[in-house]
């Protein structure tokens, strides 16, 4: 479903794979996020690091009746890195993009870690 925004010249609607996109593309400029994970682990069977133009894999978004909405995002975290820091740069990052790209207003960023990579 896409997503309506009104404004003064008439209406835009943003189709949900543009703003997984945006949603991947904008994790991915953090620190300390080595990529975005498959959000199906049942049917991949594992957190599959998933290339560049993949990323909208890795990013869910759901709204409720009120048609406030959510992002989640499954993302792969590098080694030596602290977890809860690289999550709050995510979110924040997120959730800004999307307010000053396409206008959304974001009511949360859940973050799910699916794995930690080791650099070699």
């Amino acid at each position: 479903m896409a997503i309506e925004l009104a404004t003064e010249y008439g209406k835009v609607w943003v189709a949900d794979g543009v703003i997984a996109v945006l949603a991947g593309s904008a994790a991915l400029d953090c620190y300390g996020l080595v990529g975005m994970a498959s959000r199906n682990q049942l049917k991949d069977g594992f957190a599959e690091l998933l290339r560049q133009d993949n990323l909208s894999r890795g990013v869910e978004i759901r709204r409720d009746a009120q048609g406030a909405t959510a992002i989640d995002l499954y993302i792969i975290v590098s080694y030596g890195t602290k977890i809860s820091v690289v999550a709050h740069n995510v979110q924040t990052k997120v959730k800004y993009v999307l307010s000053e790209v396409a206008g959304l207003q974001v009511e949360s960023v859940n973050i799910y870690v699916q794995g930690v990579r080791v650099s070699e």
